[in-house]
């Protein structure tokens, strides 16, 4: 069975169909889910889903585009949630500089301050990285006892070799399956055991599905694909990406 890595169950297309979403999920062989915060909002949205589901687990965080939002006690809101069992990790955080809905400054700010209770609480982090290659790699660097996961990974092959350096893990999403993908030439020479596989739901759907809503079942697809690329059975792969998950994670 599959894990769906990181997916955002609170969006009212899922919500409020959720227990048929995981009807469909259950079909297609995914039957748990980390459902990730953006902000704190979102992020008390899905540590309430996780209490009402065995099978979710949730994080908390501020995503770049979120970080000009931020209350003064955003950090003692995030480590307080952070006291449930369910809660598993920090994020989701990182940088974004393809929209700047924020400025670079502020999220540098807040991704430092975000890690920086990450290494305090030792939690793992979940984080996104859009155009923001130096910078990720510049502020990860400061804290070396921090580890997680590159989401929806879409950069090179050398950031990827960066990070796994570093000990992170890196997980794929739908744009694997998307046709004229470069990421398949990435995906192809990383390491199994340092990998993960997601849905990013409700974006991102994979192929055949592309520009349609996401669920956490398309997660198979994604993982299809991670197989057929590494030329190895769909149950090799869903076996170590959950082990994978389990050991990131501690579940």
């Amino acid at each position: 069975m599959l894990t769906d890595s990181h997916c955002h169950l609170f969006y009212d297309e899922i919500l409020q169909d959720i227990d048929n979403v995981f009807v469909r999920s259950k079909k297609l062989g995914v039957n748990r889910y980390i459902c990730v915060g953006t902000n704190i909002n979102d992020s008390l949205l899905s540590l309430d889903i996780s209490k009402k589901f065995e099978n979710v687990f949730c994080s908390a965080g501020v995503h770049p585009h979120d970080s000009q939002n931020v209350d003064k006690d955003y950090l003692q809101q995030i480590e307080l949630m952070m006291k449930s069992k369910k809660m598993i990790a920090i994020g989701e955080i990182g940088l974004d500089y393809f929209r700047n809905i924020s400025s670079k400054k502020i999220q540098i700010k807040v991704f430092h301050e975000l890690l920086q209770l990450a290494e305090n609480i030792k939690k793992p982090i979940i984080f996104h990285n859009r155009d923001a290659d130096k910078d990720i790699i510049d502020t990860l660097s400061c804290y070396p006892n921090v580890i997680g996961v590159s989401h929806c990974f879409s950069s090179t092959l050398s950031t990827a070799k960066k990070l796994l350096d570093m000990g992170y893990y890196i997980s794929f999403s739908g744009n694997l399956t998307f046709k004229n993908s470069t990421l398949p030439s990435v995906a192809k020479y990383l390491p199994l055991n340092r990998l993960l596989v997601e849905t990013d739901s409700p974006y991102l759907s994979p192929e055949p599905f592309r520009g349609k809503s996401n669920e956490p079942g398309r997660t198979r697809y994604v993982a299809e694909k991670l197989a057929e690329i590494h030329n190895i059975s769909f149950e090799s792969i869903a076996n170590q990406t959950t082990k994978n998950i389990n050991k990131l994670f501690s579940i």
